[in-house]
């Protein structure tokens, strides 16, 4: 769900999706509460990405989307359309199960 819409939400959308990331981190054996530096980046990364996604797909200005997200991220021409563009069903599937493989407690 894109921020601006978390924001309307409030409260409410914080604490459902704490718990829901909790669950997640125990299925995949994470600790519930991650470092507070791999959260920043997280969080950056997040930002980076709703700032593109804003801009290329969502019609946002570039200043309205430096308003909710921050300055655009500083990424090469390629990298940026690349980040774009859809992968074919089965590419997304190996993709996703080659980092899950690596990813997942033995």
């Amino acid at each position: 769900m894109i921020s601006p819409f978390k924001a309307v939400i409030g409260d409410a959308y914080k604490a459902v999706e704490a718990r829901l990331l909790a669950a997640i981190h125990l299925r995949f054996g994470l600790p519930v509460a991650l470092p507070d530096e791999l959260v920043a980046l997280i969080k950056a990364s997040d930002r980076c990405a709703a700032y593109l996604e804003a801009t290329r797909l969502a019609g946002f200005s570039a200043s309205e989307a430096r308003r909710f997200f921050g300055a655009p991220p500083k990424f090469s021409a390629v990298i940026e359309r690349d980040y774009l563009m859809p992968w074919p069903a089965e590419t997304a599937e190996r993709r996703y199960l080659d980092r899950f493989s690596k990813l997942a407690p033995a």
